[in-house]
């Protein structure tokens, strides 16, 4: 899905690059200016609040495709509880500049979206703390959530993940060769497993019917992204978690180690060693060929996102069954990987607007508890919005029923793996992104050596963080 893969890959990355700086600063919008910790007032939901003189609240709504849906649950939500919910939709591209603009009107939004951590930054004075309300504590996966100290500051409503997806027909078939190198594919839980195993599969592909364990790495340029950008995010994650929100470390790194530029190298060189296609031809294949390569049964793993099924199920001679389709963690051998799961993350969070009285804070975070535990709202939430909700009030029967949507759903329940955290939206520009992506074509070529690479990518970085900063002068 395109769209789904411009949201991934480029939202927030556009938003740093161009959209943040539109957003808010002290003198736009009407900003007062950011408080002291101390003098911060009560997170939403922590005192009790009479919400009953509330009689509208206003949404801005980021998403335009759904505008008519958001619409029908406004009125819905009227009808039930007599709030009014006005809710009002940017164009595609013009959320930063509508919300500064509304933001300093005399009735401004009271329930907003941000774009993660960068957003936060712009709107942190705005930005009401969420940590005492229903809707946080339902979360599935509490690390997903925009937080700055104690405080949580952005919700996310919709989560996506991206991994290796395999054909489990093709594994069983392999599973059920003589000497397979495992029983169950549960016991893939580390690179050196993996290795193993795709090595194994190589040199039986002729009885496994498949032309090369993985799809095509596509990268052509434009083509690339699964590679300059969802790739990237294992390392990055690695380099910049610990202490604060790794996005928030990696923005705010001038600088890029490439501590894990050999566990890159170790995943990478497994995906175009062991493809079905020759390295030489790798630079004129697209997503949507390796994809169809999948679907076809000509491979039996392709790295890619939940967003990949209706790619694979609408490709014309589609093989692979719909039980069949699974994930796979990224296993590049970093220690401990045995507990990682999926690359999971979301550049959509609800935030409530801390400039208006704490009524119309309250009543604006009922509206968002409605939508996410009533069975109307979750209803519209899967059907009509069509959001994998990370939220733990939707039961089984009231999930998405794409199978990799499930298989996202259930890692995010996985409370004993580790959920690596799309850290690539701190890259600092789509420029790295693209020298990263032609350095990787060199290299599969033979045309440049793996040091070259790492050396390239790390100089651009520092780079291109000059070159922004000199901009925002």
């Amino acid at each position: 899905m395109k769209s789904l893969k411009r949201v991934l890959a480029l939202s927030m990355a556009g938003c740093m690059a161009v959209g943040v700086l539109a957003g808010c600063n002290n003198n736009s919008g009407g900003s007062s200016g950011g408080a002291d910790d101390e003098d911060k007032p009560s997170a939403v939901g922590e005192e009790s609040v009479d919400t009953s003189s509330v009689k509208q609240i206003y949404f801005l709504n980021f998403k335009p495709e759904i505008s008519d849906k958001y619409d029908a649950i406004a009125a819905e939500y009227e009808k039930q509880t007599g709030v009014k919910v006005k809710v009002q939709t940017a164009a595609s591209g013009e959320y930063e500049k509508m919300l500064t603009s509304e933001m300093g009107k005399s009735e401004p939004p009271t329930i907003f979206q941000i774009n993660g951590p960068v957003g936060y930054q712009n709107w942190k004075d705005y930005c009401a703390d969420l940590k005492a309300t229903e809707l946080y504590n339902q979360l599935n996966d509490k690390s997903l959530a925009v937080t700055n100290g104690d405080g949580v500051y952005g919700v996310p409503y919709a989560v996506e993940g991206y991994g290796i997806i395999y054909n489990n027909a093709i594994m069983d078939k392999y599973i059920a060769t003589s000497d397979a190198k495992i029983k169950s594919v549960d016991e893939i839980n580390s690179f050196a497993k993996l290795k193993e195993v795709v090595e194994d599969m190589t040199a039986k592909k002729a009885d496994l019917g498949i032309e090369g364990v993985f799809g095509s790495t596509s990268l052509k340029q434009g083509d690339d992204w699964r590679w300059q950008t969802h790739l990237m995010n294992v390392p990055l994650y690695y380099e910049f978690k610990g202490e604060g929100s790794p996005i928030t470390n990696c923005l705010n790194s001038e600088t890029l180690e490439f501590k894990y530029a050999d566990n890159y190298k170790n995943i990478f060189d497994l995906y175009t060693d062991n493809s079905c296609t020759d390295k030489k031809l790798l630079g004129s294949k697209t997503v949507d060929e390796s994809m169809a390569e999948f679907a076809t049964g000509k491979c039996a793993m392709i790295q890619n996102g939940n967003w990949a099924w209706g790619q694979v199920s609408g490709v014309e001679g589609n093989t692979v069954k719909e039980d069949d389709i699974k994930f796979l963690p990224i296993y590049t051998g970093v220690d401990g990987e045995e507990k990682q799961s999926l690359c999971i993350g979301t550049e959509n969070y609800f935030a409530i607007n801390s400039q208006v009285d704490a009524a119309t804070q309250q009543a604006s975070v009922e509206f968002l508890n409605w939508l996410f535990t009533s069975d109307y709202g979750k209803k519209a939430v899967v059907n009509d919005l069509g959001f994998i909700a990370p939220f733990n009030s939707f039961k089984d029967d009231e999930k998405p029923s794409d199978p990799l949507a499930k298989e996202v759903l259930k890692y995010m329940g996985d409370s004993d793996k580790e959920t690596v955290i799309w850290t690539f939206a701190g890259i600092p520009s789509e420029n790295w992104k693209q020298g990263f992506g032609a350095s990787l074509l060199e290299y599969v070529q033979g045309n440049k050596d793996w040091t070259k690479v790492v050396d390239e990518a790390k100089s651009s970085w520092t780079t291109e963080r000059q070159a922004a900063a000199e901009a925002a002068e």
